[in-house]
């Protein structure tokens, strides 16, 4: 998911990019200065580590790791809480990988 504060909210869905590959999912988030939502921590993290090793910028990633526990993941409440937490203490994302679990 793709959001932009104070703006719209866009999905991969939304934005046309369901199967796209992450590296273009992570190019229009940056073009279009979107901070990224994602449970794909790993390829993101990666991407994240490129960017800033070349000198570059993001807007800022969130991640949300699944425990591949249905009952321990973190539900949409859950994650809203967290974002919550974060923003409390966090005044930018800008260049950072945030996991949203440690937020609870």
């Amino acid at each position: 998911m793709l959001t932009k504060a104070g703006h719209d909210v866009a999905t991969p869905l939304d934005a046309d990019l369901m199967g796209d590959s992450d590296t273009l999912q992570m190019t229009l988030a940056v073009r279009d200065n979107r901070v990224c939502l994602t449970k794909n921590a790993d390829d993101f993290e990666a991407l994240h580590n490129l960017i800033v090793l070349c000198g570059g910028s993001h807007p800022g990633r969130l991640t949300v790791r699944s425990n591949n526990d249905r009952r321990r993941d973190m539900k949409p409440g859950q994650i809203v809480n967290a974002l919550t937490n974060l923003t409390a203490v966090i005044t930018s994302v800008r260049d950072h990988v945030f996991c949203l679990n440690d937020w609870r």
